[in-house]
């Protein structure tokens, strides 16, 4: 199991809980990752939203792209995944973009490709925002271009959307062919468009039998495709440790205590703009990317033993947030990851 976590960069991840103590600065920041990295955390995930989802759009909130950046360049080997919406970008100038991050960071660079899906922001910051399969459409188009411009000599293109011609681009990435292509989706649209294009599969959170069976069908649409397998599997959660089941209640209560709040303002565009497989509950809707319905909730001991019933089912990767970010972090990789890694030797034991 590799251990990532979402960028602390809303200024937490709680929509009923107005200031979580995780100032909105690139300072914390990069305080965050770097400290991720002595504690054996292997990824960070840095959302792309030019409004804030989680406080509200007047909140503040730092632009992923030039943050992401800046990390490379004051890390030495935490993978900094960022995520890339196609309606904002110019697929070479992305492609272009990439590589630079890439080099900065000797190779530690890679996307996660959000196809977009609220309508206010596009509004505001001029993305292209359509109907959800052209959207798709659009990103099909924008990733050949992008992975073209990555591995071609000079590169051309023609499509409804785009139209690069004689493009080149040096220097290339350091990782070859390309830096790695996260993407998720949970329409039949959204899934061809990974099968066809991408290199690994991240989910919303998720119980352990529903991403075993999301699992199981994205390697079946992989194999069906005559795709290689794909890279990896990750899933968003939030993550609530504490020591006693009681501490955990309280806490529990706290962050689901639903209020009259401006971070539900996305609410509506993203279940309705949105083709979900689960029902987004509002509760669920308290914590971004349905961050409660892995239940990482409990004692290290209750949350150790989920985490490994995930890696049971082919889960190899954990998107996960905290609050307050810092603090958290440092209990979870000290409490829970020895646990997780005491069970996989136990079992190795048996089996070998």
């Amino acid at each position: 199991m590799k251990y990532g976590f979402w960028l602390p960069i809303f200024g937490g991840w709680l929509r009923n809980v107005e200031d979580e103590n995780m100032p909105t600065t690139f300072d914390y920041a990069k305080q965050v990752v770097q400290s991720a990295e002595k504690w054996g955390y292997d990824i960070t995930l840095i959302a792309e939203l030019n409004l804030n989802d989680i406080k509200g759009m007047a909140a503040d909130s730092l632009e992923a792209w030039s943050t992401a950046a800046g990390l490379a360049a004051v890390t030495e080997k935490i993978e900094i995944m960022t995520a890339i919406r196609p309606a904002f970008h110019h697929p070479a100038v992305t492609a272009k973009m990439a590589a630079n991050i890439d080099r900065i960071s000797n190779g530690r660079f890679t996307l996660n490709v959000v196809s977009a899906w609220w309508a206010e922001e596009a509004r505001q910051y001029g993305g292209q925002f359509t109907e959800h399969d052209e959207r798709y459409d659009r990103t099909d188009e924008f990733l050949q271009i992008v992975k073209g411009m990555w591995t071609e000599e000079e590169f051309s293109f023609t499509g409804k959307y785009y139209d690069v011609q004689n493009a080149r681009l040096a220097p290339k990435p350091i990782q070859r062919p390309n830096p790695i292509l996260y993407a998720g989706g949970e329409s039949p649209r959204g899934k061809k468009s990974i099968v066809d294009a991408c290199d690994a599969y991240v989910m919303h959170g998720g119980t352990v039998e529903e991403i075993a069976a999301k699992i199981k069908d994205m390697k079946h649409l992989r194999h069906l495709a005559g795709k290689a397998p794909l890279q990896s599997f990750g899933m968003a959660a939030y993550v609530v440790c504490r020591d006693t089941e009681e501490e955990v209640a309280t806490e529990y209560a706290r962050i689901v205590d639903m209020k009259d709040s401006s971070g539900y303002v996305g609410y509506d565009d993203f279940v309705s703009k949105s083709q979900l497989e689960q029902q987004v509950k509002l509760e669920d809707y308290s914590v971004s990317n349905r961050g409660l319905r892995p239940n990482l909730i409990g004692t290290p001991e209750q949350i150790a033993e989920r985490i490994f019933a995930y890696e049971q089912v082919g889960l190899d990767l954990l998107l996960l947030q905290f609050s307050p970010q810092l603090e958290e972090m440092e209990r979870f990789s000290k409490q829970v990851m020895p646990l997780v890694e005491g069970k996989r030797q136990a079992l190795k034991e048996l089996t070998d």
